[in-house]
């Protein structure tokens, strides 16, 4: 289990719990699927996520957080989209200079 921080989230997937933490290698794995290898073209693309996108970035987070599946896993898991998006945002809050510790 990893140690809480700023910016880490919880998802309930196909029942479980999973943590989701913003890392660099995170960032690293959206920049190269999302934003063709440039940090601006993701900065972009995240303004106005697709769903598929979604699915990536929760594939990332996940992994940041130390649970290993896939994207095709998750296309096929129990996921509460409202929920993923929330576990997501706060995934993201911890970029964000204004937001204070939690």
């Amino acid at each position: 289990m990893t140690q809480h921080r700023r910016g880490d989230a919880h998802l309930v997937i196909n029942g479980e719990a999973r943590p989701l933490r913003l890392t660099l290698g995170a960032l690293a794995s959206l920049e190269e699927n999302l934003g063709q290898g440039d940090f601006a073209n993701l900065q972009k693309r995240l303004e106005a996520p697709r769903v598929a996108d979604l699915i990536i970035i929760l594939q990332a987070l996940l992994q940041g957080g130390g649970f290993l599946t896939t994207v095709d896993a998750l296309k096929s898991s129990d996921v509460d989209l409202g929920a993923a998006a929330s576990a997501i945002a706060r995934a993201f809050s911890s970029l964000d200079p204004e937001v204070g510790p939690q």
